[in-house]
């Protein structure tokens, strides 16, 4: 059995207790990054367990080893460093071998950044997009801005801090009036939303550089 392990985005105790049990019971733990992984292991009191990388670098050649294993009757629990395994981190191929090899596995489900954004903007949650990290080329970063604003439903993005003002700058200059989220820290002790038009965030992350993990959100014009 292979079990993907939602793991906390920020605060440590939004681990869930199925994930625990899972995590304790595991013969070996598959990790995006170990030494990520360890403090968070640590924490929960679980030691003695053999921890393997799997990124996106070496989740090609990892698979067929975890496979292995698994047909041998380990049990395996992959994480990544936050979050949903396969949501813009590591897992989806491993799953996809699951399912070529007909190995049983399971989802757990746990903390999600994008749920979690969605919820706190405010904006429409009865449907939404998400489209993962926008493009670090302008045109195509406009591109996916307009047709969120064309789009049902709430639109959601992960952004990295050094890019944030350079988005809001793409999406000001011909839309000032869309209204965004720039939702930061989420869980963290530093958690903060801030909600506006794309020109107003512009001007308040001007004067005020971005720091740690960002989920930008951008509500639909209709």
């Amino acid at each position: 059995m292979i079990s993907f392990v939602p793991t906390p985005i920020g605060n440590r105790d939004d681990i869930t207790l199925r994930a625990i049990g899972v995590l304790k019971a595991a013969d070996r733990i598959a990790c995006e990054d170990t030494r990520h992984s360890a403090p968070l292991l640590a924490h929960l009191g679980i030691s003695g367990k053999p921890l393997v990388s799997l990124h996106e670098h070496n989740e090609l050649r990892r698979i067929p080893e975890l496979v292995a294993a698994a047909r041998a009757g380990e049990t395996i629990a992959v994480v990544t460093d936050a979050g949903m395994p396969g949501v813009s981190d590591p897992g989806y191929r491993l799953i996809q071998a699951c399912l070529e090899h007909e190995l049983p596995y399971e989802v757990l489900p746990g903390p999600s950044a994008v749920l979690t954004a969605l919820v706190g903007s405010g904006f429409p949650c009865h449907a939404f997009h998400f489209l993962g990290f926008l493009s670090v080329k302008k045109g195509k970063r406009l591109a996916a801005l307009e047709a969120a604003l064309a789009a049902e439903g709430t639109t959601i993005f992960f952004e990295s801090p050094h890019r944030l003002v350079s988005t809001l700058e793409v999406l000001a200059g011909p839309h000032p009036d869309a209204r965004c989220c720039v939702a930061r820290e989420l869980t963290k002790k530093f958690e903060t939303y801030h909600r506006g038009t794309a020109a107003e965030l512009l001007a308040h992350f001007q004067a005020h550089p971005p720091k740690g993990e960002i989920v930008f959100l951008v509500a639909p014009n209709s």
